[in-house]
């Protein structure tokens, strides 16, 4: 099994002597450079010099996405405009967009980063990758393909969309690694099959890079089912604050997510006391960047929940890991007092053979009361008018999720290529309650 950085094999002492050189070093740096920083370190009353050891991390104060709107555009960069080797941005849909840069030296970083998780997940320098990510101010297409690039690989910048052309390039080009969300893998797997094409066998896809969305283990199994056993799935993990994907991904053994821990601190925090838990403890990840230039962030708190294992993989690497995501503390639903994540409604739904890999969750409130319900496609196999038949999923699903849940849901069954599909990052869940009693 191949391993891009000796860092990756390094002891324990070794890595976590790299990280405080690097942490101390990046903390006075922010302290100088970064206005913000020297505020709020200076109201929670810590200066640099008091960070001696790594357990002092939890000492400096949190860096949030509200720290990029009230600083917005420029105002959390330590480096002038004219260091700048490129912008990107996050879409900016529930407001002002997520403004991070890059200096030269972040790129080449950014560039390594990926390429160690690239080949954790099984990709070589002979490989033809194609990119279904959007290409643009979204970090995840230009980040993949730099460090596809920079291990060797031949990459297809074929974006998204147009997804018939997608299959004529992969079928005449070759491709045999494929980077995208989870769900517009399954998408091109689908419209392969409307094509008249067998994924399994007239595709050489061999490998698969899936991020920018939660992969859950029955996602991950679908897309077997879809592209047959020869198709190797990992998931690889980072968000345009931290540098784009790069932060960590899974290697083969499929045991969590590697963390770039010479470039990336991370914590698993209690959400709603900012507390440090102990390994294994699952909480809120928060992360340290350790080696950016253009916009170093102290402990941000990604909303996402995992918890940190520190043990060797079998894979030989020594590298800390993250376990796959289980949400999103921001995309977690309280329905009727019950919290409820997405992913837990995803599970269930994907184990059931009845049902395709396509949802929509609606939540509502009635006379005081939240309603959930749930639209789920017919797999095309399950078709029927038999209204018995129809009542008996029906019924199987409600029984699987009340299990699952606490809770009771409406569930919608609809007739395949019904519900919308996605090409980038599937939205998948509609709230509907606001300014509702």
């Amino acid at each position: 099994m191949m391993i891009w950085s000796k860092v990756e094999t390094m002891s324990r002492e070794e890595i976590e002597g790299i990280q405080l050189d690097k942490l101390k070093k990046n903390v006075s740096y922010v302290y100088e450079k970064v206005e913000p920083y020297r505020k709020k370190m200076d109201e929670a009353g810590v200066k640099p010099e008091d960070i001696k050891t790594l357990k002092d991390l939890s000492l400096l104060p949190f860096t949030t996405k509200q720290d990029f709107r009230d600083y917005y555009p420029f105002g959390l960069f330590a480096v002038d405009k004219s260091k700048l080797a490129r912008i990107h941005a996050s879409s900016g849909t529930t407001g002002k967009p997520t403004v991070v840069g890059y200096t030269k030296k972040d790129l080449e970083i950014w560039a390594e980063c990926v390429s160690r998780l690239a080949v954790a997940g099984g990709a070589t320098n002979e490989d033809i990758c194609q990119i279904c990510f959007g290409y643009g101010m979204f970090t995840g297409a230009l980040g993949l393909h730099s460090g596809l690039e920079n291990i060797g690989a031949c990459v297809i910048p074929s974006s998204t969309g147009n997804t018939e052309k997608q299959i004529m390039y992969m079928k005449d080009y070759g491709s045999t690694l494929l980077v995208a969300t989870p769900s517009y893998a399954l998408r091109i797997g689908e419209v392969a099959c409307q094509m008249g094409l067998n994924p399994k066998t007239d595709l050489q896809l061999r490998t698969a890079l899936v991020g920018s969305e939660l992969l859950t283990e029955a996602m991950r199994e679908e897309m077997r089912k879809l592209f047959g056993d020869k198709l190797f799935v990992t998931q690889n993990y980072g968000m345009s604050e931290l540098c784009g994907p790069g932060v960590s991904g899974e290697c083969r053994e499929l045991c969590g997510m590697h963390i770039n821990e010479d470039h990336f601190i991370c914590e698993i925090i209690d959400p709603k006391t900012g507390e440090v838990l102990p390994a294994g403890e699952k909480g809120e990840l928060v992360v340290t960047c350790l080696s950016k230039e253009a916009l170093p962030l102290i402990r941000y708190r990604t909303r996402d929940i995992s918890r940190l294992f520190y043990e060797p993989c079998k894979c030989g690497r020594t590298t800390a890991r993250m376990e796959n995501l289980s949400g999103r503390t921001d995309d977690m639903l309280k329905i009727r007092g019950v919290n409820v994540f997405p992913s837990q409604i995803e599970e269930v739904l994907l184990k059931t053979e009845e049902i395709g890999p396509h949802y929509e969750i609606i939540v509502d409130r009635k006379n005081h009361s939240d309603i959930l319900t749930i639209r789920v496609e017919l797999a095309p196999a399950a078709m029927t008018d038999n209204f018995a038949d129809l009542e008996r999923i029906t019924a199987k699903l409600k029984a699987s999720l009340r299990t699952v849940l606490g809770l009771d849901a409406i569930i919608q069954l609809e007739s395949p290529n019904t519900l919308k599909r996605f090409e980038g990052k599937a939205k998948r869940v509609t709230d509907n309650r606001k300014g509702k009693d």
